[in-house]
């Protein structure tokens, strides 16, 4: 029907008529109470919203002369965060004359990403960025 029409047939019902599908051809409206319209989308964005995980990135510090012992009890803390979803930022942190020995060190950072190679994938491959390089995992099949 035509808009006059389904605005004359709107107001003697006392309701609103409310654009539904505007792009639609032709156009959707609906005769109906505008305030009960706007409250039922208000709700369903707050749906939405509850249901929509975001995806932290949590970060593991490593030293360039860390123990295996330490290195492993690190990894076991990325695993929890791969596992809840989250996304690992690993940091092999130099301080001092450390800088002076980084292609021996550099193992460590590798060694990292091989005990966690079972669940993660390498997002950013390891990279030097000022004093510390810097690589990060996710979980596999993300």
């Amino acid at each position: 029907m035509s808009p006059q029409e389904a605005l004359q047939k709107a107001q003697a019902e006392d309701l609103d008529l409310v654009l539904i599908a505007p792009s639609a051809k032709p156009p959707v409206a609906k005769i109906i109470d505008y305030s009960k319209y706007r409250y039922e989308m208000i709700r369903k964005e707050k749906e939405a919203k509850k249901k929509q995980r975001t995806i932290e990135i949590k970060e593991v510090r490593l030293s360039p002369n860390i123990e295996e012992n330490d290195l492993n009890t690190k990894a076991s803390a990325a695993r929890k965060f791969l596992e809840k979803g989250n996304k690992v930022k690993v940091s092999l942190r130099y301080r001092g004359r450390e800088m002076s020995h980084m292609a021996q060190t550099r193992h460590v950072i590798d060694d990292f990403a091989q005990l966690l190679s079972d669940i993660a994938v390498v997002d950013k491959p390891a990279k030097l960025e000022g004093r510390s390089i810097v690589m990060t995992l996710s979980k596999k099949g993300n």
